[in-house]
């Protein structure tokens, strides 16, 4: 789902194959110059002074304490203990409201498997369900009630057992809070019927729901107080946490008492810090994964690591309003001003997406780490190949010669009055994107179109990328491994759906999908809504938005640690990367 964090509930989401290279560990620094650097645990500050002193190996002992290496099968090159493994994250990966799922933990913007507590069921690397606490689970034929069963041996870290009645609780519970991140805004009520049986009643059919329980973390009813639990959370899952030190890193170990397989990597330290701090902890050899960039993978090449390649939902897409200007948007309880001249012609915007070359983007932009992308759920169950579209620039120019955009003296082509000539939105904090808007932009150029990038905030102020999302192409990040991202962005009445495109055959695919007693039934009706031969926002279709590139998440891996396979990863570097942390190993 989106990085950007909107006013509303965030779409329900869920979190290729990653490479987990291994080879003999190398040497490293470590040392026991304070606390935070005993059993590798550092903190987020001695990364920050690595990376003032430009550190690539053995800092000074008045900072770390001398150098040691260790060496041979079963160490941990970064501390002592050979189940521990240290990982860099976003400064954003942190949970303001802490360990909470009744806010955001597991089920909020970067959806992920929360760790701490357990979940009716999960997903595997192919992305099929398996059961967690639920037993079993099915759906009535009118979609609107839905029965998990519960298995009966499982309890929370403070010994107590784990109820249909927790789940029940957890469930009301996020739709009691106006601050949850998690949309479960269909389900009227949860009820647990037994101890080991819970109902979910729904006000419409909505089988994408399963995606969102499979990040919902299950609380326990009896010791949850809103005021304190992100900080002390009590779970039942394979982990427990050990330690939070807040703005800089977060201690798991594993759960003694977990019902299931035991963790192979006891402790889990993560350390929030920004892209040139964890590029520097990689570099000094501090951190055993540490994210990074596509514009620096090639050229750091830390000693003793390789790049862990993960690929990725995590797209990247332009907006484009389908109505004219003058049109209202409702958003949140806010009206806001919609629609644009320019793309409101369906072959213009056809045009726009046979004129994109994807592959150069890649190449010029990501240095290659991406895959070229057509729609916000490339190579899932759900996507249809009817969205891929070949780079035709000729094909371009005859559809806008066509369409009677002709081009004007200035190389800008004009239909009726109206010059093809409009802004493209992107946030200013992000590099890659204003690279992505920019490249765009010089590639409709020869077709005649005149594109503007304009860096901005994620605000509603006159000037931020919000005031101007219903009527400016805007240049967005979204991805999960969720159908509901379909839904939010294409159907008429959703807020999500930026283009404006109302169209009721779509809406009834839509619906239809959502309404299937399974999730695998509704992949048909998913792909007819992309294109049915008539109707669709497919780019021989309604064409509402042009998709540029799944972006590939890069990290530096230690030698010797072996990564489990990993899901397509979401939107943003997070915690989807330690989904199966609990399989990791050193070799």
């Amino acid at each position: 789902m989106a990085e950007e964090a909107k006013w509303t509930k965030a779409a329900p989401g869920l979190e290729g194959a990653g490479v987990g290279g291994s080879a003999s560990p190398q040497a490293s620094c470590g040392g026991t110059a304070d606390a935070a650097a005993l059993d590798g645990l550092l903190s987020r500050r001695r990364f920050l002074q690595l990376a003032g002193l430009g550190a690539v190996g053995c800092a000074s002992a008045a900072l770390l304490g001398g150098c040691s290496g260790t060496s041979g099968s079963g160490a941990n090159p970064g501390g002592d203990d050979a189940s521990q493994v240290v990982v860099t994250m976003t400064t954003s990966s942190e949970p303001a409201a802490g360990f909470d799922p009744l806010f955001s933990w597991g089920c909020g913007e970067h959806v992920h498997e929360p760790l701490i507590q357990s979940t009716l069921f999960t997903t595997d690397a192919d992305l099929n369900f398996v059961n967690d606490l639920a037993t079993s689970y099915e759906c009535s034929e009118d979609g609107l009630t839905w029965t998990f069963g519960i298995r009966d041996d499982v309890t929370f870290t403070d010994g107590e057992p784990l109820t249909a009645r927790d789940v029940a609780f957890t469930i009301n519970g996020i739709n009691a809070n106006p601050a949850s991140e998690a949309d479960l805004s269909m389900v009227e009520e949860a009820v647990a019927v037994s101890d080991t049986v819970v109902e979910l009643h729904l006000s419409k059919p909505f089988n994408a729901m399963l995606y969102t329980l499979a990040v919902v973390g299950i609380v326990p009813e009896h010791a949850y107080d809103p005021a304190t639990y992100g900080a002390n959370p009590i779970g039942s899952g394979r982990y427990m946490l050990e330690q939070w030190d807040r703005g800089q890193q977060v201690i798991l170990r594993a759960n003694p008492n977990y019902y299931g397989e035991r963790p192979l990597m006891e402790r889990v330290v993560v350390v929030f810090m920004e892209e040139d701090a964890s590029l520097a902890a990689a570099q000094s050899g501090q951190a055993d994964i540490a994210y990074t960039a596509a514009t620096l993978v090639d050229a750091a090449d830390p000693a003793g690591y390789s790049v862990l390649n993960c690929a990725s939902v995590d797209s990247r897409g332009i907006s484009l309003p389908a109505v004219p200007s003058g049109a209202v948007k409702e958003d949140g309880g806010r009206t806001f001003a919609a629609g644009n001249d320019v793309t409101c012609d369906e072959a213009f915007r056809r045009a726009i997406n046979l004129g994109v070359d994807r592959a150069s983007l890649i190449e010029s932009v990501l240095n290659g780490y991406g895959t070229e992308a057509y729609s916000v759920s490339d190579a899932m169950p759900w996507f249809n190949p009817a969205m891929k579209v070949e780079c035709d620039p000729a094909a371009a120019t005859a559809l806008l010669d066509e369409a009677g955009w002709a081009m004007g003296a200035d190389g800008v082509r004009e239909k009726g009055g109206v010059r093809a000539s409009f802004s493209c939105y992107y946030s200013a904090s992000d590099s890659v994107r204003q690279a992505l808007a920019n490249e765009f932009a010089n590639q409709m150029a020869p077709l005649g179109i005149q594109v503007t990038p304009v860096g901005s905030g994620w605000t509603t102020d006159a000037d931020g990328i919000y005031a101007h999302q219903y009527t400016d192409p805007v240049l967005w990040g979204w991805g999960s491994n969720s159908p509901v991202e379909v839904y939010s962005l294409h159907y008429g009445s959703s807020s999500g759906n930026y283009a404006c495109y109302d169209n009721a055959a779509v809406d009834a695919h839509l619906d239809a999908a959502l309404a299937s007693t399974t999730v695998e039934s509704s992949y048909p009706e998913w792909q007819a809504a992309q294109w049915d031969g008539q109707n669709g926002f497919a780019p021989q279709g309604a064409a509402t938005w042009v998709w540029l590139c799944n972006v590939d998440h890069l990290y530096f891996k230690r030698d010797g640690l072996v990564v489990a396979r990993q899901k397509p990863h979401p939107h943003g570097h997070g915690w989807s990367l330690v989904n199966n942390v609990d399989r990791w190993y050193w070799e």
